[in-house]
């Protein structure tokens, strides 16, 4: 697509996780990409563009408009967008970059919007060369990239277990927290696409690979607490396309907690935030008390940080990996989406199309460019069983 205007076309750039986003780009963007912003507000991007002090182009974009959503696919090899909650604004995105044949990526913890995005959209996407690849930020890349990494450190062809577990500190936006009631809100809605996915997906032949619900225990110095978040559903369509993940591959998601009374109080926590999610009347609102846009100060965003630990076995040999960053749900998230732009749009990549995860599109090259941007990824401890 050498043909086409732009390399790369971030849409959302005035939300919060955006402005971050077109911050990383301003700083950190390879010489020669042609990068450009787009929204529906062009007062605003002017804003953000005098702000970072770049000279690239502004293109009106606007899911209730779809034609500049199909002009502005046409106009790029990669469309990045950061416009959630995405069950509410991602899907025409999507449509276009499908049907034009440009990759897309986004920052959706919304396993609901990733089923019905595989089902709708795959085939186009493999017919037209698109790679649609979703949670690009601290959803999901530690565990899809960690999980690839911890499996690296085992023997070929053999059976695999994976245990993460992830702790950090940090303070949700506005807009995440939107996400995650409305998310909350839809338990029927996000089972049925689950169900629809697994319909339309192709069957392994010779190999298995299933995720284990996993229960609570100790491990590591912490307890371990099953999550059900969308990282187990990512890691497991890469595991479902890379044979190296081996013929049996088993993987099982927890948080890490120090006392078991943050446990307990957290599960009530989520509970009651559950089932205010489903009365539409206190549903909506929590959802205007929430403003979308505005998250933690840069103070609160430098002492934030995350660990996600990979436990894995296989073949004899027990690995112990480590990834490791800063502020997970804006710094590090904003790098991380903007160097799976970068890796898409210059780097020597497997040849892939459809909807596919980062571990597939991208695996050790994305890897490398977040090691040297700060992030680590190291091996703990090793042994033999």
């Amino acid at each position: 697509m050498t043909d086409r205007q732009y390399d790369v076309v971030l849409f959302g750039a005035t939300g919060f996780t955006g402005a971050l986003t077109a911050e990383y780009f301003a700083k950190h963007a390879p010489a020669g990409l042609r990068w450009a912003l787009a929204g529906r507000n062009p007062a605003k991007l002017e804003a953000i563009r005098s702000k970072l002090g770049v000279t690239v182009d502004l293109l009106e974009a606007d899911v209730e408009k779809p034609e500049t959503l199909k002009t502005v696919a046409e106009s790029a090899r990669i469309v990045v967008t950061t416009v959630g909650p995405y069950i509410r604004y991602g899907e025409p995105l999507v449509a276009a970059c499908a049907e034009a044949g440009t990759d897309y990526l986004d920052l959706t913890g919304e396993s609901e919007f990733v089923d019905r995005m595989y089902v709708a959209y795959h085939a186009k996407a493999v017919e037209t060369g698109a790679r649609i690849v979703h949670c690009c930020g601290f959803d999901s890349i530690p565990y899809d990239l960690g999980v690839q990494y911890t499996v690296e450190q085992l023997p070929k062809r053999v059976p695999i277990r994976v245990d993460g577990l992830i702790r950090g500190g940090g303070r949700p936006s506005g807009g995440t927290l939107q996400t995650v009631i409305t998310a909350l809100s839809r338990g029927k809605q996000n089972l049925d696409a689950l169900k629809a996915r697994r319909r339309a997906e192709p069957q392994l032949s010779g190999r298995t690979v299933k995720l284990a619900p996993g229960r609570i225990h100790r491990s590591q110095g912490f307890w371990a607490v099953p999550l059900p978040t969308v990282d187990p559903q990512i890691v497991r369509q890469s595991a479902l396309l890379l044979d190296d993940y081996g013929p049996d591959f088993r993987y099982s998601h927890y948080a890490a907690v120090k006392r078991l009374p943050i446990v307990a109080g957290g599960i009530v926590g989520i509970g009651a935030l559950a089932v205010a999610a489903q009365i539409p009347p206190v549903r909506n609102a929590l959802l205007q008390r929430i403003q979308a846009g505005e998250g933690p100060s840069e103070q609160r965003r430098a002492k934030s940080w995350f660990k996600a630990r990979f436990i894995g076995s296989g073949g004899g040999k027990r690995v112990i990996t480590e990834v490791a960053g800063g502020d997970p749900g804006y710094v590090e998230t904003a790098k991380m989406l903007s160097e799976c732009a970068f890796s898409l749009a210059l780097d020597d990549l497997p040849k892939t199309s459809g909807q596919v995860t980062t571990a597939v599109a991208m695996g050790p090259a994305l890897r490398k460019r977040l090691v040297e941007a700060g992030i680590t990824f190291r091996v703990v401890a090793t042994e033999e069983y």
